[in-house]
């Protein structure tokens, strides 16, 4: 079985039919056994069910997703599960695990949420871009809500090293680690409000060190996000676990993900703030390019 992923730096990219890269894995015996990543050339959304097709592709795992590309997928005979957010190997993964969730055709789904605009990585952290939060995954709860970042770097595509640490000094993402510098536009909502604004006017070569209030970074908690509903209104969910992350879709059809926090006889709960929700977080940034 083949998979593909919607790739970008790690991550899964949010945006179907603008998708530069797919990485394509090779499945066998439900474990990944090898993996690609390869290049859309540049086609349109038209056309990349056709691509996906040529490398005999079997399953596609991507975010944002408009009803025509989901129809040319059907016709191709390719899976679609759409609707995720974070780390592609973490996905892959949840995948195969049966843990990944399809939302269907969703296309514009977050910017306007604010649960997650493009999740970086699932799971941890800043880089979470590789993880599943990322640091840039979030609009912070507030897309749109605050004014517009001004900088030299505002607009243009950025490579940063970063280490991201808790008060404590527990460190919860580096991109050193990965050894990849991690890429994003600023100011464009990719990254968490108070990482764009450290960038927006740093110079190349430069180190920063900032300390991030939870409004800066995920928000705060919020009680109304966390909610119970009936097993039975919710096909499936009678195999899920607490502790397991999944996605739901709202009531416009877009997704956002969900950590099971109780499970009841009939009942099952979730709660969809961040899990970086609240903390103070601590970033060490090297702006290694700007282009």
């Amino acid at each position: 079985m083949k998979i593909a992923v919607t790739y970008d730096n790690g991550n899964i990219f949010q945006h179907f039919g603008r998708t530069e890269f797919f990485k394509v894995y090779d499945v066998e015996d439900n474990k990944v056994v090898s993996s690609q990543v390869i290049g859309s050339n540049g086609v349109g959304h038209g056309a990349l069910a056709g691509l996906l097709a040529d490398q005999s592709v079997d399953v596609l795992i991507c975010g944002g997703i408009g009803g025509g590309a989901q129809a040319a997928l059907e016709e191709a005979g390719v899976e679609l599960c759409a609707g995720a957010e974070g780390d592609a190997d973490q996905a892959v993964e949840a995948y195969l695990k049966g843990e990944l969730v399809s939302s269907g055709a969703n296309c514009d789904h977050h910017h306007e949420e604010g649960h997650s605009c493009g999740h970086h990585e699932e799971g941890h952290g800043c880089g979470h871009h590789e993880d599943g939060h990322s640091c840039g995954d979030s609009c912070g709860g507030g897309c749109g809500a605050q004014p517009a970042l001004t900088g030299r770097n505002v607009g243009k595509t950025c490579r940063t090293h970063y280490r991201g640490t808790f008060n404590d000094g527990t460190q919860f993402d580096s991109s050193y680690d990965r050894g990849e510098p991690l890429e994003f536009v600023c100011g464009a909502g990719q990254m968490i409000r108070g990482f764009d604004a450290a960038v927006a006017d740093m110079e190349v070569g430069q180190v920063v060190d900032v300390h991030l209030m939870p409004e800066e970074a995920y928000g705060m908690p919020d009680p109304n996000a966390i909610f119970t509903i009936e097993i039975a209104q919710l096909p499936g969910s009678e195999d899920l676990e607490v502790g397991q992350q999944v996605y739901l879709s709202n009531q416009y059809g877009q997704p956002f993900p969900v950590k099971v926090t109780a499970k009841e006889e009939k009942t099952i709960t979730f709660d969809a703030n961040h899990e970086m929700a609240g903390k103070e977080l601590n970033f060490r940034i090297e702006l290694v390019e700007v282009k």
